[in-house]
C-alpha cells in the first residue's frame, strides 16, 4: 500500500472515531478532519493545534469528549510564532469578520492563524482534506470576509492581501490581477 493511501486510511479511521457522536456544529466536522490529519502527522499545526493549553483542553472536551488526542504534534511541527509579526493583525482581521461569539469561533481563528505559518496551501497546512472544505469553513465562520474573495484567490494569499490593503499597502505593481504574470500563482487550482 502506498504511503498516501495509508495516510488516507489512518486519517479516515481517526476521523470516524472523532465523529462517532452526533456533530455539534459545522465546525465540529472541519475540526475533526483537521485533528484526524494532525494525529496522523499531516499538516503543520504545532502542539495543541496552535492553541493555548487551556483552549486545547476546552476544545477536546467540547467536541471530542472521551477521545484520546495527543497534545504534541505527531508531525513534530514546531511553528515559530516569533517570526509571525502579523499574528495579531490576522487575529484582529478574523475577529472583525467572525459571525460568532461562540467558543469555537476563537478556536477556529487561532488554528487558521497557526496554519498561515505553513509553507503550503492553507487547507493543506491546516490538515483539511480539500480546498473546498477550507472555503466552506471560512464562508461559515467569516461570511463577509470570504465573500470578498469573489475571484477565488488562494486563501492564504487572500488573507495577507486583506492585511496589506488594511494598511494601505499595495505591493503588486500590475494594474489588475488579470494582467499580472503571477496570476496562476494566486488564482490557479490547488487540488
Amino acid at each position: 500500500m502506498s504511503t498516501a493511501l495509508q495516510h488516507q486510511d489512518n486519517r479516515a479511521l481517526i476521523y470516524s472515531r472523532l465523529t462517532s457522536e452526533a456533530l455539534i456544529s459545522p465546525n465540529h466536522e472541519w475540526l475533526a478532519r483537521m485533528v484526524a490529519s494532525w494525529c496522523d502527522g499531516q499538516g503543520v499545526l504545532p502542539d495543541y493545534l496552535g492553541l493555548e493549553t487551556e483552549q486545547f483542553s476546552a476544545l477536546k472536551q467540547y467536541f471530542f469528549p472521551g477521545c484520546s488526542i495527543p497534545e504534541q504534534a505527531p508531525s513534530g511541527s514546531e511553528l515559530d510564532f516569533s517570526r509571525m509579526l502579523e499574528k495579531e493583525d490576522l487575529v484582529t482581521l478574523l475577529k472583525q469578520f467572525s459571525t460568532s461569539e461562540n467558543l469555537d469561533a476563537g478556536w477556529i481563528i487561532n488554528i487558521v492563524v497557526a496554519g498561515c505559518l505553513g509553507s503550503d496551501h492553507l487547507w493543506q497546512d491546516l490538515g483539511l482534506w480539500s480546498r473546498s472544505q477550507l472555503s466552506e469553513m471560512l464562508h461559515y465562520n467569516f461570511p463577509e470576509l470570504a465573500a470578498k474573495n469573489d475571484k477565488d484567490m488562494k486563501w492564504k494569499k487572500f488573507l495577507y492581501k486583506q492585511l496589506c490593503e488594511a494598511e494601505g499597502l499595495y505591493l503588486c505593481r500590475a494594474p489588475s490581477c488579470e494582467v499580472c504574470i503571477d496570476y496562476p500563482k494566486c488564482f490557479g487550482p490547488e487540488e
